[in-house]
Protein backbone atom coordinates (compact mmCIF):
# COMPACT_ATOMS: atom_id res chain seq x y z
CA UNK A 1 0.00 0.00 0.00
CA UNK A 2 2.93 2.31 0.81
CA UNK A 3 4.82 1.99 -2.51
CA UNK A 4 0.87 2.19 -4.09
CA UNK A 5 0.34 5.72 -2.13
CA UNK A 6 3.67 6.70 -3.54
CA UNK A 7 2.98 6.16 -7.13
CA UNK A 8 -0.93 7.91 -6.64
CA UNK A 9 1.90 10.79 -4.88
CA UNK A 10 4.15 11.07 -7.14
CA UNK A 11 1.54 11.43 -10.20
CA UNK A 12 0.00 14.07 -8.63
CA UNK A 13 2.80 15.91 -7.77
CA UNK A 14 3.88 15.76 -11.27
CA UNK A 15 0.32 16.77 -12.69
CA UNK A 16 0.55 19.67 -10.20
CA UNK A 17 4.01 20.89 -11.64
CA UNK A 18 3.08 20.33 -14.49
CA UNK A 19 -0.29 22.95 -14.05
CA UNK A 20 2.04 25.55 -12.18
CA UNK A 21 4.38 25.37 -15.43
CA UNK A 22 1.65 26.19 -17.99
CA UNK A 23 -0.11 28.88 -15.36
CA UNK A 24 3.84 30.37 -15.32
CA UNK A 25 4.49 29.97 -18.95
CA UNK A 26 1.56 32.69 -19.36
CA UNK A 27 2.11 34.91 -16.37
CA UNK A 28 3.95 37.28 -18.17
CA UNK A 29 0.92 37.90 -20.52
CA UNK A 30 -1.25 38.05 -17.86
CA UNK A 31 0.41 40.60 -15.39
CA UNK A 32 1.11 42.73 -18.31
CA UNK A 33 -0.42 46.30 -17.72
CA UNK A 34 -0.99 48.78 -20.82
CA UNK A 35 -1.43 52.70 -20.85
CA UNK A 36 -2.38 54.97 -23.62
CA UNK A 37 -0.91 58.28 -24.74
CA UNK A 38 -1.81 60.74 -27.84
CA UNK A 39 0.78 61.46 -30.58
CA UNK A 40 -0.36 64.87 -31.58
CA UNK A 41 2.77 66.48 -33.62
CA UNK A 42 1.13 70.18 -33.35
CA UNK A 43 1.64 69.66 -29.82
CA UNK A 44 5.79 68.52 -30.31
CA UNK A 45 9.03 70.07 -30.46
CA UNK A 46 9.66 70.25 -34.31
CA UNK A 47 12.59 70.62 -36.16
CA UNK A 48 12.62 71.52 -39.47
CA UNK A 49 14.70 69.43 -42.44
CA UNK A 50 17.31 70.61 -44.61
CA UNK A 51 16.15 68.78 -48.10
CA UNK A 52 13.24 69.32 -49.97
CA UNK A 53 11.58 65.64 -49.06
CA UNK A 54 12.86 66.13 -45.58
CA UNK A 55 9.53 66.93 -43.21
CA UNK A 56 12.26 67.18 -40.35
CA UNK A 57 11.76 65.46 -36.56
CA UNK A 58 9.46 65.99 -33.48
CA UNK A 59 10.24 65.11 -30.15
CA UNK A 60 7.23 64.23 -28.05
CA UNK A 61 6.83 62.60 -24.55
CA UNK A 62 5.19 59.50 -24.31
CA UNK A 63 4.38 57.30 -21.39
CA UNK A 64 6.85 57.91 -17.73
CA UNK A 65 8.31 60.91 -19.91
CA UNK A 66 9.88 58.64 -22.50
CA UNK A 67 10.76 60.29 -25.42
CA UNK A 68 8.53 59.52 -28.74
CA UNK A 69 10.98 60.87 -31.87
CA UNK A 70 9.28 61.07 -34.87
CA UNK A 71 10.75 62.28 -38.47
CA UNK A 72 9.52 62.03 -42.06
CA UNK A 73 9.82 62.31 -45.67
CA UNK A 74 8.98 61.53 -49.18
CA UNK A 75 5.66 60.63 -47.33
CA UNK A 76 7.30 57.94 -45.18
CA UNK A 77 7.33 58.35 -41.30
CA UNK A 78 10.07 56.74 -38.95
CA UNK A 79 8.86 56.47 -35.26
CA UNK A 80 11.86 55.61 -32.45
CA UNK A 81 12.14 55.47 -28.77
CA UNK A 82 13.57 56.29 -25.57
CA UNK A 83 16.93 58.51 -24.97
CA UNK A 84 18.68 57.38 -27.87
CA UNK A 85 16.19 57.37 -30.08
CA UNK A 86 17.46 58.95 -32.98
CA UNK A 87 20.30 56.27 -33.18
CA UNK A 88 17.84 53.76 -32.81
CA UNK A 89 17.26 50.77 -35.61
CA UNK A 90 13.52 52.26 -35.33
CA UNK A 91 14.63 55.42 -36.47
CA UNK A 92 15.69 54.26 -39.66
CA UNK A 93 12.47 51.89 -40.36
CA UNK A 94 9.47 52.63 -42.00
CA UNK A 95 6.21 51.01 -44.04
CA UNK A 96 7.28 50.12 -47.76
CA UNK A 97 4.17 52.55 -48.41
CA UNK A 98 3.23 55.91 -48.29
CA UNK A 99 2.04 56.22 -44.21
CA UNK A 100 1.47 58.92 -41.54
CA UNK A 101 1.30 57.93 -37.86
CA UNK A 102 -1.93 57.30 -35.46
CA UNK A 103 -2.51 59.00 -32.85
CA UNK A 104 -2.52 57.01 -29.65
CA UNK A 105 0.33 54.67 -28.70
CA UNK A 106 -0.19 52.01 -26.53
CA UNK A 107 2.34 51.10 -24.22
CA UNK A 108 2.89 47.22 -23.02
CA UNK A 109 4.19 47.41 -19.23
CA UNK A 110 5.30 44.89 -17.02
CA UNK A 111 6.91 45.18 -13.37
CA UNK A 112 11.08 45.15 -13.43
CA UNK A 113 12.96 43.76 -11.04
CA UNK A 114 13.30 46.65 -8.81
CA UNK A 115 8.87 46.44 -8.89
CA UNK A 116 8.64 48.99 -10.99
CA UNK A 117 6.59 49.11 -14.17
CA UNK A 118 8.37 49.68 -17.24
CA UNK A 119 7.55 49.99 -20.97
CA UNK A 120 8.54 46.96 -22.87
CA UNK A 121 6.52 47.72 -26.09
CA UNK A 122 4.64 49.90 -28.04
CA UNK A 123 1.83 49.10 -30.58
CA UNK A 124 1.19 52.14 -32.96
CA UNK A 125 -1.82 52.27 -35.95
CA UNK A 126 -0.32 53.67 -38.89
CA UNK A 127 -2.00 54.15 -42.28
CA UNK A 128 -0.94 53.44 -45.26
CA UNK A 129 -1.94 54.09 -48.92
CA UNK A 130 -0.90 51.26 -51.10
CA UNK A 131 -1.09 51.89 -55.05
CA UNK A 132 -3.03 48.52 -56.82
CA UNK A 133 -1.58 47.12 -60.46
CA UNK A 134 -4.15 49.09 -62.15
CA UNK A 135 -2.92 52.34 -60.24
CA UNK A 136 -5.79 52.84 -58.25
CA UNK A 137 -5.32 54.22 -54.41
CA UNK A 138 -6.30 51.92 -51.60
CA UNK A 139 -6.43 53.21 -48.07
CA UNK A 140 -5.30 51.02 -44.89
CA UNK A 141 -4.36 50.58 -41.41
CA UNK A 142 -1.61 48.66 -39.88
CA UNK A 143 -0.46 48.05 -36.24
CA UNK A 144 3.23 48.40 -35.67
CA UNK A 145 4.41 46.64 -33.00
CA UNK A 146 7.92 48.36 -31.65
CA UNK A 147 10.32 47.12 -29.39
CA UNK A 148 11.52 49.52 -26.42
CA UNK A 149 15.16 49.60 -24.87
CA UNK A 150 17.12 48.88 -22.95
CA UNK A 151 18.75 46.31 -25.66
CA UNK A 152 17.23 48.23 -28.69
CA UNK A 153 14.27 49.86 -29.89
CA UNK A 154 13.20 48.37 -33.30
CA UNK A 155 10.13 46.84 -35.12
CA UNK A 156 9.14 43.61 -33.87
CA UNK A 157 6.28 42.92 -36.51
CA UNK A 158 2.92 44.31 -38.23
CA UNK A 159 -0.62 43.42 -38.35
CA UNK A 160 -2.93 44.12 -41.18
CA UNK A 161 -5.84 46.23 -39.32
CA UNK A 162 -8.63 46.45 -41.68
CA UNK A 163 -8.05 42.43 -42.94
CA UNK A 164 -8.11 41.18 -39.17
CA UNK A 165 -11.55 41.54 -37.29
CA UNK A 166 -9.03 40.67 -33.97
CA UNK A 167 -6.19 43.04 -34.92
CA UNK A 168 -5.65 44.43 -31.90
CA UNK A 169 -5.57 41.17 -30.02
CA UNK A 170 -3.11 39.99 -32.67
CA UNK A 171 -0.84 42.81 -32.07
CA UNK A 172 -0.79 42.76 -28.34
CA UNK A 173 0.03 38.64 -28.39
CA UNK A 174 3.15 39.70 -30.52
CA UNK A 175 4.38 41.91 -28.30
CA UNK A 176 3.42 40.49 -25.45
CA UNK A 177 5.40 37.14 -26.43
CA UNK A 178 8.22 38.21 -28.07
CA UNK A 179 9.44 41.83 -27.60
CA UNK A 180 11.33 41.49 -24.87
CA UNK A 181 13.53 38.87 -26.37
CA UNK A 182 13.44 40.11 -29.72
CA UNK A 183 16.92 40.89 -31.18
CA UNK A 184 17.02 44.33 -32.91
CA UNK A 185 19.13 43.37 -35.90
CA UNK A 186 19.52 40.06 -35.70
CA UNK A 187 15.82 38.59 -35.86
CA UNK A 188 13.20 39.42 -38.73
CA UNK A 189 9.94 41.50 -37.83
CA UNK A 190 6.88 39.25 -38.12
CA UNK A 191 3.65 39.80 -39.96
CA UNK A 192 0.92 38.00 -38.13
CA UNK A 193 -2.75 37.61 -39.53
CA UNK A 194 -4.61 37.49 -43.12
CA UNK A 195 -3.31 40.50 -45.22
CA UNK A 196 -5.61 42.74 -47.30
CA UNK A 197 -5.01 44.95 -50.63
CA UNK A 198 -3.87 47.67 -48.37
CA UNK A 199 -1.26 46.33 -46.17
CA UNK A 200 2.13 46.97 -46.43
CA UNK A 201 5.45 45.63 -44.96
CA UNK A 202 8.96 47.01 -43.92
CA UNK A 203 10.54 49.16 -46.78
CA UNK A 204 12.77 46.93 -48.71
CA UNK A 205 11.38 43.73 -47.58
Amino acid sequence: MNNVAGVVAGVIAAACFATHATAQSSVPSASVERAYTPLDLDKCKHTKGREVEDYGSWRCTGYSGILVRVSAGDQRTYISFGPNAAKEIAAGETLASFNSEGKTIEWRIEKSANGKPRAFATILRWNTTVTTDDDKQVRGQVLVVTRLGPGGVCHVGYVDDRANANANELAVKLADERARTFKCGKDKPAVVGEKGPAFSGPYGD
